[in-house]
């Protein structure tokens, strides 16, 4: 029998934790893009990641006992993906607001379905070509009239390159599932992440910032919370159903939105107007009839792919 899992009720424990975690995701697009008048984005993403995945180590040093080649490979790849997502992510932030940082971020939901079928030849279904529809044109309007060209700044651009980096990172994990451990691959890519990003450092001509207090607590703070949400997911979402976990992620960029207006963000109705049409893609794209079998085998991959969203 076909079903969706979407349940008139109030939220379980779980997804009050789901929710949570979302709503800590949106409140570090403002933080980010203040650290970024401090900090440069390659130094600031390396700190970050590093942190946490040395207390990923700590919290879990006995997972990381018998660590195979093979999951040192997926972790240093999963790690490049994840250097690049947030790489260009937190260098967007230093021309753009943290609102439509969020937003456009948010497309990497619907961009997975397309890069299956580039990379994997697997054709995206109605529901999932809708939803890129609909977050494209969400983009577009986000983006103001003068992208009507499809002429993006290089702060929207850098951004939207993240988000298909993202997008591979999830396809990369999804590719690993089952075939390693995923705490010892959690942490090697954390570790990972913050090592490429350091790495990149000099190639794009970045150096160490002064001391700041400013990017200091940001990397520190958000480096405990990725380890804590990462733990808090993975707990959750034995539980809650893929789709109605998409669902509720879905709320990041709108809490992204949120805590941007709290810190000076004013978008234009245009804009709004925009990221209603990506929010729509991006729940759109994930709400599709599934039998029992297929809802097991994605509550499986979400929980993999989650593993990424430090």
């Amino acid at each position: 029998m076909l079903h969706i899992a979407i349940r008139d009720r109030l939220p379980s424990g779980p997804e009050l934790a789901l929710i949570g975690v979302t709503a800590i995701w949106g409140s570090t697009f403002p933080i980010v893009h203040q650290a970024m008048n401090h900090s440069g984005p390659l130094f600031f993403v390396g700190l970050r990641f590093v942190i946490a995945g040395v207390l990923g180590a700590a919290v879990f040093y006995k997972t990381l006992r018998g660590v195979s080649v093979a999951e040192v490979v997926a972790g240093v790849a999963i790690g490049a993906a994840i250097a690049c997502g947030y790489g260009l992510q937190t260098y967007g932030l230093q021309s753009i607001s943290s609102s439509v940082s969020a937003f456009i971020t948010a497309l990497y939901v619907p961009l997975v379905p397309l890069l299956q079928w580039a990379v994997m030849r697997r054709r995206p279904d109605r529901a999932a070509l809708v939803g890129v529809l609909l977050a494209f044109v969400g983009l577009v309007l986000l983006a103001g009239p003068s992208a009507t060209g499809l002429s993006l700044g290089r702060g929207e651009l850098a951004t939207l390159m993240g988000a298909v980096a993202m997008a591979a990172e999830i396809l990369l994990i999804g590719g690993f599932a089952g075939k390693v451990d995923l705490g010892r691959v959690t942490v090697i890519q954390l570790l990972a992440a913050g090592a490429f990003a350091f790495l990149a450092m000099p190639v794009t001509g970045e150096t160490i910032p002064a001391f700041s207090w400013w990017w200091f607590g940001a990397a520190v703070g958000m480096g405990v919370s990725s380890c804590l949400i990462q733990a808090t997911m993975n707990w959750a979402q034995r539980s809650v159903s893929p789709t109605r976990a998409t669902i509720i992620y879905a709320g990041e960029p709108v809490w992204g939105g949120i805590f941007g207006r709290v810190a000076g963000d004013r978008l234009p109705g245009l804009a709004i107007v925009g990221a209603v049409f990506i929010v729509a893609g991006v729940i759109v794209s994930e709400l599709k009839p599934r039998s029992r079998r297929d809802e097991a085998v994605r509550t499986e991959e979400i929980a993999c792919a989650t593993a990424g969203q430090a």
